[in-house]
């Protein structure tokens, strides 16, 4: 297959970017306006209420501090998905540069001339308006730029929660390996932040008497672009579908629905850690998801059979270099102790456990190996250091915590984890590059995100997982060194999910059940 480039995936992608980009500005500037709103008034105010000066900054800089993904999580119970959570996680990391920067520039006025200005007559309020705002407005706006920057950088988080933007650009590409989209995220992300930045200095430098002139012309442009993110966030469709950044961007999942099923459901783009509690509460009525999770049992879901066969299999295993095999000749065979100790419902029962249940993958690891007479108090050894890596769901790190206990056990090696390393990208990445030993990937994931190979090989190797493990492990060996050890037994696949209940009354037990529901509406 041709490598596409980088322009070749924007040119067939360009209304697609133009949409994330007009998306990425409103989730900016609307926030950036309410923050104006909301930081100006209160740092006008602590400037007069110095002693409360101490207390308003100081608690706008430990919201400040709170990771953006958390804040957007705690913004979820409240807002739900979509824009109102990103908008409001966006406003808090805008007001601490600007109430701190409005306290500054007023208090920073020379005293002498707000004497001179009371020993003309001024009440405090002409203070405010014509000698201490025009003297702190270069300050001020320093601080509003400050802002706009950081909040074009932070907007990209938004298509976790399914406010659109250019993060999904990112964040998919990340998940699938594809260096294109990522870029074609990045880029514009960081053009967007030098241009506003570029922008608002031009403002600063403008006399404060001229800069009224704008005072209506600036809250409009914001509201127009506002508007127009709101326009291009809206769903035309009559089920409301919400799916993965990878599942967008992959033949088994989105691409797939289009060419196979011919099936278009405008989905939002969000995070797998929202989406099924987003089905539940109805806020989506159809997601992408993975076929053993907990959640699926937690939130009353139901899977819709993929009845045209779009998803290959997903049978688990671990991969591994050859060399790293070598040099820990013990490895493969504890690894092994776990072939086909899975079933898809027991997969299922372990993540019900972590998902919904909230036990933690170290309880639910030793219990599972408990259960199946494997589990070995750890050696503490000292024969070298394995390192785990894991992607970012609960299963994965189930899996990893059931392996470290394994080779502390049976083997005399000390066990390093590092979980939550993202996509596969960042894990398969992390393994070649030699910073960790071995992670649980899955052969559908190998065959089409890494191997990528076209669509008669495809069609030909997904006939049966055996077919499929037995490529992806021949390629692996020969592109990168890499084996499949033994698979675990269980087939995570993608699939397609409603609520129970909604699927009952529409009717819909297949993807194709689906289509003729959509398209009869």
């Amino acid at each position: 297959m041709t490598q596409q480039s980088l322009w070749q995936f924007i040119s067939e992608q360009h209304e697609k970017l133009l949409t994330q980009i007009t998306q990425h500005l409103g989730l900016t500037f609307l926030s950036l306006l309410l923050a104006i709103i909301v930081g100006l008034p209160l740092g006008i105010f602590i400037a007069r209420k110095r002693k409360l000066s101490g207390s308003v900054l100081g608690v706008a800089g430990i919201l400040q501090t709170i990771p953006s993904i958390a804040l957007l999580g705690f913004m979820i119970p409240a807002f739900g998905i979509g824009a109102t959570p990103a908008i409001a996680a966006l406003l808090i990391y805008a007001l601490l540069p600007i109430i701190r920067n409005t306290y500054t520039g007023i208090t920073g006025v020379n005293q002498a001339v707000i004497e001179s200005a009371k020993a003309m007559g001024m009440s405090r309020n002409q203070l405010l308006y014509k000698v201490k705002l025009p003297l702190a407005m270069p300050v001020i706006i320093a601080g509003i730029r400050t802002a706009a920057v950081i909040n074009v950088g932070v907007a990209t988080l938004a298509s976790f929660v399914a406010a659109g933007g250019l993060g999904e650009f990112i964040f998919g590409g990340i998940s699938l390996n594809n260096t294109n989209m990522i870029l074609a995220g990045a880029i514009p992300a960081a053009l967007l932040a030098v241009l506003l930045d570029k922008l608002i200095a031009v403002f600063q430098k403008i006399n404060y008497h001229d800069l009224q002139k704008f005072w209506y012309v600036f809250p409009a442009i914001l509201v127009i672009i506002g508007a127009g993110y709101w326009f291009n966030t809206k769903s035309d469709t009559k089920l409301k579908a919400g799916f993965t950044p990878e599942f967008m961007g992959r033949q088994d999942g989105d691409l797939g629905l289009r060419s196979v099923y011919n099936l278009d459901v405008n989905p939002k783009v969000v995070n797998d850690a929202v989406m099924y509690k987003a089905a539940y509460e109805g806020e989506l009525d159809l997601i992408s998801g993975y076929s053993t999770d907990g959640r699926i049992k937690a939130f009353d879901l139901c899977v819709l059979e993929d009845d045209k066969k779009i998803f290959p299999p997903y049978f688990a295993a671990p991969i591994i270099k050859i060399k790293t095999l070598q040099k820990f000749p013990e490895l493969e065979k504890t690894l092994n102790l776990l072939a086909g100790k899975f079933n898809d419902s027991i997969m299922t029962d372990l993540n019900y456990r972590s998902d919904y249940l909230n036990q933690t993958p170290e309880k639910i690891a030793k219990d599972f190996l408990i259960k199946n007479k494997i589990y070995k108090i750890s050696n503490n050894g000292n024969s070298g250091t394995v390192r785990i890596g894991s992607k970012i769901f609960g299963e994965q790190y189930i899996l990893a915590e059931i392996y470290k206990m394994l080779i502390e056990g049976y083997t005399n090696y000390q066990v390093e984890t590092k979980t939550g390393l993202g996509g596969t990208k960042i894990c398969f990445d992390a393994l070649m590059n030699d910073a960790i030993d071995f992670y649980p990937e899955y052969t559908g994931t190998g065959l089409l995100v890494l191997l990528k190979p076209d669509e008669k090989k495809v069609m030909k190797v997904t006939k049966s997982a055996e077919s499929t493990y037995n490529y992806v492990d021949d390629e692996f060996q020969k592109q990168y060194g890499i084996r499949w050890l033994k698979p675990l037994g269980f087939n995570n696949s993608y699939a397609l999910m409603m609520r129970k209940k909604q699927a009952a009354e529409l009717k819909i037990k297949i993807i194709s059940d689906l289509k003729k529901y959509l398209d009869s509406k």
